[in-house]
Parts: C-alpha cells; structure tokens; sequence
C-alpha cells in the first residue's frame, strides 16, 4: 500500500484525538443512520442505509483509543486488520483479529469492538446484498465454498443459524491476491479520484471470487429451487425493463402461481418486489452517473407510473432523485 494511505489512515482524526484524551468511546453516527423501530425492538442500535446515500460501498477507518459499543446493521461489513490486532465479539463469541485478518458479517450481526492502539488500524468495508452480482454467484456455484454458501443465503434470504452468521479469513501474506486487491480497494477509496466507486464495486466481485478460490471446502449444494431462484434473479437484471412473471413461467414451464409462491419462499420477497428494486437500483445508477432527465430514466427501466417510481426510490435511498443526483455533483 502506498506509503501516503498509510500515514494518512495513522493521523488521528478529531474523533479519535476525542477519545485518546478523554478515554471515554465518542459517537459520531448521525441519528439519521439509527435504525429507530429496529433498534428499540433489539436493545441495541441498528445502523441504517444511511452511509449509502450517493455510494454503492461505504469504507472507514475504525476509531481508535475507546471500545466501540454492540450493534448490528441493516447491510454487510467486512472488518479487515491492516495492520495490529483488535478483539471483537460477534454474536456472544470472541474473535481476535491479527494483520491481515479478515472478518465478513451478514445482516444483523451484533458485535463490538474492543480497544484499539496506535498501530492498531481496522478498515470497515460496508456494502449491501444488491452489490452481490447474481452473475458473480451463478459463475461460483460449482466451488463448494463456505463463502459461496454464505453469499447464496444472502441473496435467497436463507440466514441460517444466527450465531453463525459470519466468516473469518486468516492471515493474508503480504503478497497474496487478496491482500493486494484490499489494498487496492483501500488505495483507491482513501484517494478521492473520479469513478472510484466503480471502480470498487469491480474490486468487490474480484474480492469475493478471490476469497472462494483460496478458502473452499466441501459444504452442501444449493437446492434445486435455490438454483433456479438465482436464474431467475439474474432474468430479472438482465430483463428488468420489460420482464414479467408470466414470461418467466412460461420460460421455466412452472405454473404462475405455484412459482410465486416459490419465489416469495425463497427470496423472501415477491416477484413484483424484486423486480421494482432491481429497477430502482438501475435508475439510482443513472441518476448519480448521467444527466439524463430523471422523467426519461423512469421510463428506461419500465416503469410507467411516475408517484409509484418516487415513493419506491425515497424507500430504498431515503433520499428523492434530485437530490441524489445533486449530492452525486457535489
């Protein structure tokens, strides 16, 4: 990594100058990125979207020199040590974390974090189950990896065993692919250049396939209506300007209803729902990376009602169009 990130990710920011004087742990989450209806029903907060609102992948530096409280989030996050070492405790259970060390946590994880030194530098990398490519997965299946099966539960919204719900990478050697392509990520988050979230999201799926290479073992195969879940996912990116479920069970030769049961089982969500998020994700794309007329976006992913496309987009970016796309030129 280059030496500038490095030196850069060692100053002390404010909030850490904050807690290394006062040995007390500082807040410096908004309200707005608290989850409140989750959050009084768990005890504990529940971080929100919020750190999305013109990002598809959110990273930070963790803040050193206090113990950071238990909590849990609404997306998934990957806690890699550059460089010491920090203890954690996920769902009850102590993990600790040596350089180069990594920690992948689904959705609803609770952990903390304990007390971090100086040298002590822990890299959050938070992205949501929409940044998994279908595609990515679909390519993997045949691998029989534990990180594919984690992936696999996420996208079809099988948690399993909620005491379990994370993956622990061990050391990375200083040369090994998947340490570069972190630091790659790192470099190019922490340097501000154009396209960088882009670029990052490529990194990502690169990350991913990497970890299934280098930590495969034998796990059980998705089911039969997992797979044809995952191919009917990936219809609908493919196809979410004008796909229906009708066409997609004439396709597979299911029966309509029968399918949508299955699908709604499995996804956790109906066909209508999936397919109106993949088109929100499609327009916030063209929102934040083009100047095409917002009224013009919202028919090219196939929608048609214009009040029906603003109140789902407000629901899955807690922000309207415009000003995403203000934020975005900023």
């Amino acid at each position: 990594m280059k030496q500038s990130i490095l030196d850069l990710l060692k100053e002390p920011t404010l909030i850490e100058q904050e807690q290394k004087n006062s040995d007390i742990f500082h807040d410096d989450i908004p309200t707005s990125a608290i989850n409140t209806g989750l959050s009084a029903t768990r005890h504990i907060p529940v971080l929100n979207n919020y750190f999305f609102r013109n990002k598809d992948i959110y990273i930070s530096k963790h803040n050193r020199y206090a113990p950071y409280p238990t909590h849990t989030h609404t997306f998934l996050e990957m806690n890699y040590m550059l460089s010491g070492k920090a203890d954690e405790i996920i769902n009850g259970k102590k993990v600790h974390l040596k350089a180069g060390d990594l920690v992948l946590l689904d959705v609803g994880s609770q952990h903390s974090i304990g007390y971090l030194g100086d040298n002590d530098i822990l890299i959050n990398l938070l992205f949501r189950d929409q940044n998994i490519s279908i595609n990515l997965l679909n390519d993997l299946r045949r691998s029989k990896s534990i990180l594919y099966e984690f992936l696999i539960n996420r996208v079809t919204n099988k948690d399993g065993d909620p005491q379990n719900n994370y993956l622990i990478f061990h050391k990375q050697a200083e040369n090994s692919e998947v340490r570069v392509t972190l630091d790659t990520i790192i470099e190019e988050y922490f340097s501000n250049r154009e396209f960088s979230d882009s670029i990052i999201k490529s990194y990502l799926s690169i990350l991913l396939t990497q970890l299934v290479r280098n930590y495969t073992i034998q796990t059980k195969q998705a089911s039969s209506s997992q797979q044809l879940m995952i191919k009917i996912l990936r219809d609908i990116i493919q196809n979410y300007q004008n796909i229906t479920l009708d066409k997609i069970a004439r396709k597979y030769n299911y029966n309509k209803n029968y399918l949508s049961n299955i699908f709604k089982q499995e996804v956790g969500k109906t066909f209508s729902e999936a397919l109106t998020q993949e088109r929100m994700i499609q327009a916030h794309t063209l929102i934040t990376s083009t100047t095409l007329p917002i009224t013009d976006i919202i028919e090219k992913v196939g929608i048609s009602n214009k009040n029906f496309f603003y109140d789902k987009y407000r629901k899955q970016y807690h922000i309207m169009p415009s000003a995403a796309r203000k934020q975005t030129s900023k």
